[in-house]
């Protein structure tokens, strides 16, 4: 099992739980909006184990455009993951970075996905965690396999047939034991013109006894993915939520970047704490995000712009990550 953790390590995509028996969880994130807008689902397949090892296999679907969600539980043993590659097998149901097949009571049919456009990687720096990644007992780690690609193929829901034909993908995904105590996430890859997207999240980090509020942004244009993060030295500068909204201000030496996302009414998901998925928080698919990205040096706006179909979540003790 070490060389499956060593390639896991440089390999987010891939599952990280080799030989851990409790106090463990990973799940993957699959979203997909057809090419109107009209349909959006999140489908989130994955593993927990408790304190005591009791082990559980699991699809989660969340509809974000009814706001319904639904929690398929399976056995243990049939959570396959395959040792090197990020491909994932339960019972009848496939995931990889290129295809879902899905064989679920009420959902069932492919999708295709191209085009990927993943966070970006580094020997010192593997992932969307950076040198967090080498860090042995952090409470969750994070990976994204892909701020936008394209969509094809049909499924089947509740005897509606959706198409997902030109539609829009994301793909990210977690491991640890629990979720953050207090959090704020977001993500949008739907804008004026395709090829933009953006994925930011504050939260508070258990450190050593201690804690810190960590932040994590990504701003992709085109072929350019444009990074704001705790390890590059990029400074949180506001955080602010009401009730209808969420105000996110981070900067480093060359960008600034302003955030408005607009709140709108949540769906309930399970999800971890101590390796089970006991805990609950709150996902909205159909919210707003506006985005104000400047070049600070050449006092130059690169973008100005609206991303619908967002996932917003504002979970836990989120007045914990607040600033300014």
């Amino acid at each position: 099992m070490l060389s499956e953790k060593i390639h896991a390590l440089w390999h987010p995509e891939c599952y990280h739980g080799w030989g851990r028996t409790k106090r463990f969880f990973e799940g993957w994130y699959y979203k997909l909006v057809s090419e109107d807008q009209a349909h959006a689902l999140a489908i989130i397949p994955g593993i927990a184990m408790d304190e005591n090892g009791k082990k559980q296999a699991f699809i989660q679907v969340l509809d974000g455009k009814k706001k319904l969600a639904y929690y398929h539980r399976f056995e243990a043993d049939a959570f396959q993951p395959h040792r090197k590659k990020h491909e994932l097998i339960l019972e009848n149901n496939y995931f990889s970075s290129s295809r879902l097949v899905l064989d679920l009571p009420d959902l069932k049919g492919e999708i295709q996905c191209s085009d990927l456009h993943p966070w970006s990687t580094s020997i010192l720096s593997p992932g969307i965690m950076g040198p967090f990644s080498f860090v042995p007992f952090m409470e969750c780690y994070h990976g994204i396999l892909s701020m936008d690609h394209e969509l094809s193929g049909k499924l089947t829901f509740k005897g509606e047939q959706l198409s997902f034909e030109k539609g829009r993908g994301y793909m990210e995904k977690d491991w640890g034991h629990s979720f953050p105590e207090g959090y704020i996430w977001m993500q949008s890859n739907h804008f004026s013109q395709k090829g933009i997207a953006i994925k930011a999240s504050i939260a508070k980090i258990p450190w050593m006894g201690t804690s810190f509020v960590g932040h994590i942004a990504g701003v992709l244009i085109g072929d350019q993915l444009i990074e704001f993060t705790t390890y590059n030295g990029t400074r949180l500068s506001s955080c602010k939520v009401t009730k209808e909204s969420v105000h996110i201000r981070m900067e480093n030496r060359k960008y600034l970047l302003e955030i408005k996302a607009k709140r709108e009414k949540a769906t309930s998901l399970a999800a971890p704490i101590a390796g089970f998925m006991d805990a609950r928080i709150e996902e909205s698919m159909n919210s707003e995000i506006q985005v104000l990205l400047t070049d600070k040096k050449r006092r130059k706006v690169i973008l100005s712009d609206t991303g619908t179909s967002a996932g917003i979540e504002v979970a836990g003790n989120y007045l914990l990550v607040l600033k300014g």
